[in-house]
């Protein structure tokens, strides 16, 4: 019961970080668009050619959110769900980092981001790959794998904590 609860709340929390920055500006998430979608806003001089696929202050806003997980998720678990032991830590900050990311993958990406208007970037509107489900659940499985570390950093914490 206390992971689904920290789920709710962990996935309301990504909600209000992610979904009001990305209406206000898509262009600065352009990172996390399909590749067609990047290239079309190369062509149309929206972002530089050869542009890194992410801008180095969303990379430094990741950064920021992953240490902020890592540390959270530790004094959470520890504190609220007992766990004394780097197997606790890092499988119950698992759970959550996987709950996190469906969520991300199936509702905001193929639900939202796949059909909503409102973060649809000018002159590209008319793209088929707004609704790339496929891309969408790749990205799933790489954030799957970007967890690993920070799950066993959570585990570590807790094992100290």
């Amino acid at each position: 019961m206390v992971l689904l609860i920290e789920s709710i709340i962990g996935i309301v929390l990504f909600t209000i970080a992610v979904v009001p920055m990305v209406i206000k500006n898509p262009i600065a998430y352009i990172g996390d668009y399909p590749p067609a979608i990047r290239k079309r806003c190369e062509e149309l001089g929206l972002i530089e050619k050869d542009k890194p696929k992410f801008a180095k202050n969303h990379l430094i806003k990741k950064g920021f959110a992953l240490i902020f997980f890592v540390i959270v998720f530790s004094l959470v678990i520890n504190k609220i769900n007992g766990a004394d032991t780097f197997l606790k830590g890092f499988v119950d900050s698992y759970i959550l980092w996987l709950v996190i990311d469906w969520y991300d993958a199936l509702i905001l990406d193929c639900l939202w981001f796949c059909h909503s208007k409102k973060i649809r970037i000018p002159d590209t509107e008319d793209m088929k790959e707004y609704k790339d489900y496929l891309f969408h659940i790749k990205q799933s499985f790489v954030g799957m794998l970007l967890g690993l570390p920070a799950c066993i950093l959570v585990g570590l914490l807790v094992m100290i904590f």
